[in-house]
Parts: structure tokens; sequence; C-alpha cells
């Protein structure tokens, strides 16, 4: 009698595995296989695109946009589905920015950053001695702030065309059925093991017995029913109601900081665009609580001015004055960049033109500027981060940045919801200068406050051309990577004429003041290295810098997309 009990269970199991891996994604008009995709790292597409982090996301983007949705619509579905299928950076539990122009002309802004809980304070991650203690801001119950990313969807929802309980259907049919997961993915999970089982109080689906390995499916059910609650509910049904419950409950474990009055006063906000002219184009991206589109804006100013092309792509000369740009602009940020709300930052100071020229009075193209003689200019008033670019066939354009801010944030799965929780806290300055975990140093500016928004790095851009045409959209993931990767972009597509795959996949650098380095990818010019260090440079190589994700518009109205080749990143459209 046992056995046959025991047959009937094992193949109740293998009918429901089966059921599960044969599941397709629904989308209006048409399914998803979660289980065979393919990667595609660049194509030219007639009416819309999509470029970010997972294959599947991308191709849920697309569908949408072919069944009627808008940019706004794909940028919606594509969050929730990364939410599932990019587990270290898409997210429900983080936050991030959106960059938008309509079709019609007009620009939107969205800031959906975290927040500091209402427990929170100045000195929270100071011993008694003064000393930081910078584990308690990146791992575990303590370093999370008030998510973001749901009440930023639904801020989105009304430039969208479709219903959101269409949108979010990909994304709970991923959860629920599961998808195959990569070589690079399962190499991560395996990687992360540890760290998840340390800062979860419970197992996680995130977590398996054994190793995973590429090809496995990796099923989400709690995530789903919290996917379903928001579907039913709207942003109450993550803010207020179980899910919030089940939040609140995993905090009273580890002295985690969120409260239900957190939870229910979280707003995303409107924000004005950061604006810019660089010669004949227009450039669109992020204001504070984003440091992003104010340090683009300066780099790409001090760039106006100089015959950059004449220089060379990545010849001493270019690289030089563009690290020397990068170390004036971050040291900028170290003292006057942060939550507009609660600092007064004086943007149309440091983005005039008299101001950026004067920043660089001291430039000597022929040795380099040590930091310690680099202060803030004069003025009298993670790396897991993950990007999506978007257009549609109408024109409308959309740039996304979103984090958990470390990979995988926090590591904490909020048990009974599955889903994780960022680590966002380490992005203020815990201490004036001690480093975050990007070690950029930080002060007064953006110092912890109950309510506040921790400065960020993110920078997702649009580009316009002279006739106010859509033309270019870019973001990346990357800490304080981001605003250098994405102008070294812009700079390789508008001045050294590359296409939208050539400017992403060529070697980055970066200078972000201190540390005094120049950090460069390990296939960056040896003779240009070479150069940098005989002018009194310490060049560092490092692993990858970020991963873009680009959209050109070609001057016969065709979307160029590119997606970067350092991840699993991949475009789609149509």
């Amino acid at each position: 009698m046992k056995k046959s009990i025991l047959l009937i269970i094992v193949y109740t199991a293998f009918i429901q595995l089966s059921i599960a891996q044969s599941q397709k994604i629904v989308v209006p008009g048409g399914a998803v296989d979660p289980y065979h995709y393919t990667i595609e790292k660049s194509k030219v597409y007639t009416n819309a695109a999509v470029a970010c982090a997972h294959p599947l996301a991308s191709t849920i983007g697309a569908e949408i946009m072919k069944q009627g949705g808008n940019a706004f619509d794909a940028a919606i579905a594509v969050q929730l589905a990364l939410a599932v299928v990019y587990t270290n950076a898409g997210n429900i539990g983080g936050g991030g920015f959106l960059v938008a122009k309509q079709a019609n002309g007009k620009t939107i802004t969205i800031d959906y950053r975290e927040t500091a809980p209402k427990k929170a304070s100045r000195d929270m991650y100071l011993d008694e001695k003064g000393n930081a203690l910078t584990d308690l801001s990146l791992f575990g119950h303590k370093s999370c702030g008030v998510p973001g990313t749901v009440a930023g969807l639904f801020a989105t929802l009304p430039y969208a065309a479709l219903p959101f309980k269409t949108l979010i259907q990909p994304a709970i049919d991923l959860a629920e059925f599961g998808y195959s997961i990569t070589e690079g993915e399962a190499s991560s999970l395996n990687a992360t093991r540890k760290s998840f089982e340390e800062n979860s109080t419970a197992p996680t689906a995130l977590v398996k017995k054994g190793e995973w390995k590429a090809g496995d499916t990796l099923v989400q059910r709690e995530l789903a029913e919290t996917l379903k609650r928001i579907q039913d509910k709207g942003a109450k049904g993550f803010y207020e109601g179980k899910t919030a419950d089940l939040i609140v409950a995993e905090m009273k474990k580890q002295d985690g900081l969120i409260s239900k009055k957190d939870l229910k006063n979280y707003t995303a906000k409107i924000r004005s665009a950061l604006e810019f002219r660089y010669k004949d184009y227009t450039v669109i991206s992020m204001a504070p609580p984003s440091s992003g589109g104010i340090i683009l804006c300066q780099l790409m100013k001090i760039m106006e001015t100089k015959p950059v092309a004449s220089y060379g792509f990545q010849n001493v000369k270019s690289v030089q004055l563009m690290v020397e740009a990068e170390r004036r602009a971050f040291a900028d940020r170290s003292v006057y960049m942060g939550d507009p709300d609660f600092w007064k930052v004086p943007v149309k100071t440091l983005t005039s033109d008299t101001y950026i020229q004067n920043r660089m009075a001291d430039f000597d193209s022929t040795r380099a500027t040590p930091s310690t003689g680099i202060k803030a200019g004069n003025i009298n008033e993670s790396e897991e981060t993950t990007h999506i670019s978007i257009i549609d066939k109408e024109g409308n354009m959309v740039s996304i940045t979103t984090t958990l801010n470390n990979s995988y944030g926090s590591r904490t799965v909020v048990f009974g919801a599955g889903f994780l929780l960022n680590d966002e806290m380490d992005d203020f300055s815990i201490k004036p200068g001690v480093p975050n975990m990007y070690g950029a140093i930080g002060g007064e500016a953006n110092a912890i406050h109950p309510g506040k928004r921790m400065l960020s790095s993110m920078t997702p851009t649009l580009v316009l051309d002279k006739n106010m045409n859509p033309l270019i959209i870019a973001g990346t993931p990357g800490g304080t990577t981001i605003p250098t990767s994405v102008f070294q972009t812009l700079i390789n597509i508008l001045e050294f004429g590359m296409n939208a795959s050539e400017a992403i996949n060529k070697p980055k650098f970066h200078h972000q003041w201190l540390p005094d380095e120049v950090m460069v990818e390990k296939e960056f010019d040896q003779e240009t290295i070479k150069q940098l260090r005989a002018m009194g440079y310490t060049v560092t190589e490092r692993g990858q810098i970020g991963r873009m994700e680009v959209i050109r518009i070609l001057p016969d109205g065709r979307r160029e997309v590119a997606a970067d080749p350092r991840g699993d990143d991949a475009v789609n459209g149509f």
C-alpha cells in the first residue's frame, strides 16, 4: 500500500513538472516560451525596440507593443518580468528612476527611489566610538530602505494604454511556472548561496539542494502570490495588507526598521528632468536625488568646448581630458548632491557653463592632477542595477534604471512573499569621509534622515537631434561608474561616429575623484595605459564596467538597438 502511494506521489510530481515545463507565458495576443529562448545582442527594427538585462523580459516588452501597448506599457511589463528572471537586480523590493519623452513632446520624470525608514537615524551605522559599521548598511534587514518600485509602476500607468492586470500577468506566469536559467544566472546564484542563507531567515526559492546549473527551472511561487496581490489590489496589494504584514514581520526578526506606516506613506514623485544642450543635441537625464544627470551634464559640457573627435578614440589626449573631467564632477558630487527635499542642491550653478569651465582652469594636459589638490568647486548658494531602453512605433522614448544596490540587494528574501529587499541604506553617507560600497565619499548633503531618499548615480538618458526628434536612449547599471559609462557611450556615438553596438562594446574607463585611480577594463589599450602612467596616473585593471542598453534612431527612422555583451542582456522588437 505504501509503495502504491509513493508511486502515485512520484507520478503526480512528474506530471506537474511536465505541465510546468510546457507552460507558455501569456501576453496579449500570443505567448512566450520561458524554457527555450535565445539571446540577440543587436538588431535594427522598423517600429519598436527594447534592450534590457534578460531575453525573456525584452521579448515580453516587444510582444506587449506588438499588441497595442506603447513604450510605457512595455516599461511596466519589462520591469515586472525582470523582478522574476533577473533576480540579482530586477526587483519589486528596490527602486529606480524613469526618464521619458512622449511622442507629443512632453517630458516625464518619475522618482521612485527608496527612502530611509522613520526609525532611521544619522548615526545608526556607527559604534559607540564613532567607527563605521559598514556591514550593517550592506547586508541584512537593517540595510533596507522603503521600496519604491511598485509605486513607480503605478505612477507610470497613466501613460500606458493597456490594463495593469494584463501587464503583470507575464511576470506572474514566469514566477508560478518557472523559467530556464542561463549559465551566468546559475553561477551567480551558486556564488551567493551562503549570503542568502546568512541574511534570509527561512529557506528561499533562490537556494536549492545542490548546485544550480544552466537549464534548471527556477520556480518562485511565493513571489507569484505577491504579484497576484498587486494584480488584484494595485499598489495597496504591496504597501498594505498581507504583503506589508510579511515585510514588517521579516523586519522584526533581525532588527529591521521598515514599519507598516513607512510602507503606507511611500509615494513616487514626479520630478523635473535635467535637460541641457550639447552642441546641436538636447540631452535629457535624471535630476537629484540622482547625481547622474548633473555629472553627465558637467562631463559633456567640458567636452563641448574641445575638439574631442580630432584627438582620436581612447588616445591618451582624449582619455586624459575625460578622466580629469570625471575627477572634478565626482568631487562636486561628494559635497553638493543629495535629496532635494532635504538639501538645497545648487543645480543651476553646478550645470552652468561658467562654473563648469572654471572647474577645468587648473587642467594640465601634460600630467595628472592629484585628487588631494581637487576639492568641490566654490558655490555661493550598486553595482547591481539594471537598465531598460524602449522606443515604440509612435516615437515614445523611455529610459529606466532600477536597483537593489548590491547584487541581490540585502540578500534578505521576505519570508512568505518571495522577493528580495534592497540594501540602499548604504547609498547614504553613513559617516562623512567614509566610502560606501562603490568607494564614493559623501557628507552632510547625503546624511541619513527619516523619509529621505539616498543619493544615486543612476543616469537614465535620452538624446534628441537638432530638430528635437528621438536620437538615443541609453543607460546602464554599475554604481558610481553609471554616469561615466553613459558619458563615454554618448561621446563614442556623437563624436567618434560609432554605431550602438560599437559604442557599448568598446572597453570603458572610470575615475571618481577618490580613490585617486583610473580604473580600466582588461581590454583597454595598453599603449594608452603606459602613457597615462608616465603622466602620473595610477591605472588599475578591473573586471567589467556596466552593462549598457542603447537604442539609436537612424536617419531613416529605423531603430538600431544594442544590448551589452557583458551579461545575458538582449534586444527585441519588430
